[in-house]
């Protein structure tokens, strides 16, 4: 049993420096996989998975100031009667 937990401990630290020196960005690997699918001329042209990411929060900015101007119109006389 002893040996047994030994052995665990010993993988888990031999492990843990691997995992550490080479952090995995999700983002970068859908990027590059998406990218490998596209023809090398036309890469430029298509946005890459990040920036459809980013492309999303923008959006989401947007609804909430949408929401904020929405308070304020009845407010500041911005709606009709």
């Amino acid at each position: 049993m002893a040996a047994a937990l030994a052995l665990a401990a010993g993988a888990t630290a031999l492990a843990a420096p691997a995992a550490t020196a080479a952090p995995i960005s999700p983002t970068g690997t859908i990027d590059s996989l998406a990218a490998s699918s596209i023809p090398a001329e036309h890469r430029a042209e298509v946005p890459s998975v990040t920036e459809q990411l980013n492309g999303l929060n923008d959006l989401y900015q947007l609804q909430q100031l949408h929401q904020l101007t929405d308070m304020a119109a009845p407010v500041t006389g911005l709606l009709g009667a």
